[in-house]
């Protein structure tokens, strides 16, 4: 008997990417004519990026530069909390920690299973601890559920793995 199709709707950002927007937007930084003699740096963390900069307006242009690079890298922006406060650091720098996003906690589970509920299609949405499964017998209400999760304006990021059909 064969299974019913289904995919997990989860929150992971692939590390080499952010690696990669990274290292690009720390390039940038160190060849732009504004960053001359400016004490400016990303450091990448486990679950964190530390920016770091001379000051307030500076720590800006650095965060714009790192979105930008981002954005060019398919990195949805939603994944990381900039809303964090800027707070002084060694050296006469400040710094912002800013988290970045990995899996869905049990109130974005609930908001994504809400939305596919209120959808009225045949399919079974679970929980499974940071992620949710999504279950159907047809491929197109699967695509349907899919769609909705794309045009739902949540605060966080949410992508489609484990595509099983």
């Amino acid at each position: 008997m064969a299974q019913d199709p289904s995919f997990d709707i989860v929150s992971k950002i692939e590390r080499p990417e952010i690696q990669n927007a990274v290292a690009q937007a720390m390039t940038e930084i160190q060849t732009r004519f504004d960053f001359k003699g400016s004490n400016s740096e990303i450091k990448l963390t486990e679950d964190t990026l530390v920016l770091t900069s001379e000051n307030d307006i500076k720590l800006k242009q650095v965060i714009d530069v790192l979105t930008t690079k981002m954005a060019k890298r398919g990195i949805s922006l939603k994944a990381f909390d900039f809303d964090s406060k800027i707070e002084p650091a060694t050296g006469q720098t400040v710094r912002q920690k800013v988290k970045i996003q990995n899996g869905l906690d049990k109130e974005q589970t609930k908001q994504i299973t809400t939305l596919i509920k209120d959808q009225k299609l045949k399919v079974q949405a679970s929980i499974q601890g940071d992620s949710v499964r999504v279950v159907g017998k047809k491929k197109d209400d699967l695509q349907e559920v899919m769609a909705a999760i794309r045009n739902a304006n949540f605060n966080f990021d949410a992508n489609f793995t484990n595509f099983k059909g």
